[in-house]
């Protein structure tokens, strides 16, 4: 019980600490005009309010990872809420403020934008190709989770067919009508059922009869599944998530302020993490590894978010609970689908003021996400958790290369970037289903070795890009294209 509440109080003390040094670090102009303003088109670029903007981003943030990545991480036992803590306020919060904040000052770039302009055209077409790769699989595992929760708590009287088309007709409208449509107006009514669900179950957990295990660094996976680099990657959403760079870039072009930007980006991260908190405490406190591994391999974690709801808050409260559960996925399933949309138009040049235009992306990419359903959930799981880390660790140097040209404090974005990056190519040079199936030594050695390269070739390129005076007043050179 200590340790949750510690943990607890450590991600919020973050917000007013470790989060003002890195808005400081970054450093704010509240003159600036933001995108929202200058290129203000009534589709993408709307200005709304700090409070409606922060939760847009909580809610398209918070999608199934930051419930059934915990659930899943839990396995592991305790360990899990030193990643989730440490993660959302080292490297989560980093990445997020950092990519909202960089695509303020570039037009509302998305992320495969910025990384062609900090870190050269081969990084833009990978970005590219990992940005849309995930937010595919983000799209495709958010219609399923929220589609098979829904018919675990209806006890499957309403066809599961049904219900993923349903989800699909309301992803589709998100995606091709302006943001202040829909997404500005039912996202108030979402965040209400989100809060009470996932506060109720926090509450409950506290004052139950059920013990939170304090901190523990020992491996408790049922399977004996290692740590690293499994746990990184399956505790996302709630500690550090690619997924998060595709998203702020949306409420970047509504931002009104740029000293919005730690509530709405930091703030809300520090927020996700909570979440994850109270998700992780749950299964761990209910459940020992075995029934839970159980339950996952059963239904994956819908039946575990049904269990520890209606345990600890009944019928009634339960139901809330998993509606809560089920509101997440749904929030980040329609901007998944808005951002890849927006990242296919800036990739092309196509303009998306005509709904013609917006639906010659949209309907493709639904086609796409709709086959994607017919795969196996744990095998998308697994491309969605590597893709997502990949994206993140990509985000994370393009932010290394603002702060570095910009001669600020780049060290609190290397860092993280370093981390994720051995972990990434540690976790596809050991998975077997996924990967190359080398042995655990082997697999950490050729991580850290291709880490090193990495830099290396990143500071090479950081020293061109000094050389060919990019760090010259970004800033003066962003407000002109702003004009443009």
């Amino acid at each position: 019980m200590i340790t949750f509440l510690v943990a607890i109080a450590l991600l919020v003390i973050a917000y007013f600490t470790y989060g003002k040094f890195v808005e400081k670090t970054f450093g704010v102009d509240e003159e600036r005009q933001t995108p929202a303003y200058a290129n203000q088109d009534g589709v993408d670029y709307v200005p709304m309010h700090k409070q409606k903007n922060a939760l847009i981003q909580l809610l398209n943030i918070a999608g199934t990872g930051p419930i059934f990545g915990p659930i899943m991480g839990a396995l592991f036992g305790p360990v899990a809420f030193l990643w989730i803590v440490l993660g959302s306020i080292f490297a989560g919060g980093v990445h997020d403020y950092l990519t909202g904040m960089i695509s303020i000052r570039n037009r509302g770039a998305h992320i495969p934008e910025l990384a062609g302009k900090f870190l050269g055209k081969i990084a833009k077409h990978l970005v590219n190709f990992f940005a849309l790769l995930l937010l595919l699989l983000v799209g495709t595992v958010f219609v399923t989770t929220p589609a098979s929760l829904l018919h675990v708590l209806i006890d499957g009287k309403v066809a599961l067919i049904v219900i993923v088309m349903v989800i699909f007709t309301y992803f589709l409208l998100s995606t091709i009508l302006p943001i202040d449509k829909i997404i500005g107006r039912i996202y108030p009514f979402f965040g209400a059922v989100l809060l009470i669900g996932t506060i109720g179950v926090g509450i409950a957990l506290i004052f139950s009869d059920y013990s939170i295990p304090e901190l523990n660094i020992q491996n408790m996976h049922p399977e004996n599944t290692p740590i690293l680099p499994i746990l990184f990657l399956t505790i996302t959403c709630g500690a550090l998530s690619g997924f998060h760079a595709t998203q702020s870039p949306l409420i970047a072009r509504t931002t009104q302020k740029e000293k919005e930007g730690r509530y709405i980006f930091y703030g809300m991260m520090v927020a996700e993490g909570v979440i994850a908190m109270i998700w992780a405490a749950a299964a761990i406190s209910l459940f020992d590894g075995q029934t839970l591994q159980g339950l996952i391999n059963e239904g994956t974690a819908s039946l575990v978010v049904n269990e520890v709801s209606m345990t600890l808050l009944g019928a009634v409260g339960g139901t809330i609970a998993v509606l809560g559960a089920v509101v997440l996925p749904i929030t980040s399933g329609d901007t998944a689908f808005r951002a890849a949309r927006n990242i296919i138009a800036d990739y092309l040049n196509i303009n998306q003021i005509k709904l013609a235009k917006r639906l010659a992306i949209a309907i493709p990419l639904f086609v796409v996400s709709y086959w994607l359903t017919t795969i196996d959930f744990n095998i998308l799981w697994r491309y969605f958790s590597f893709a997502n880390q990949g994206t993140a660790a990509l985000a994370l140097w393009i932010g290394t290369m603002y702060l570095l040209v910009k001669k600020k404090n780049y060290f609190i974005a290397l860092i993280p970037a370093l981390f994720i990056t051995d972990m990434v190519i540690a976790y596809i040079l050991y998975d077997s289903n996924l990967g190359f199936g080398l042995s655990y030594s082997t697999s950490h050695i050729g991580g850290l070795i291709t880490t090193v390269l990495i830099a290396v070739l990143f500071f090479w390129k950081g020293k061109k890009n000094k050389m060919e005076n990019l760090q010259v007043d970004l800033e003066v050179q962003d407000s002109k294209n702003d004009v443009a």
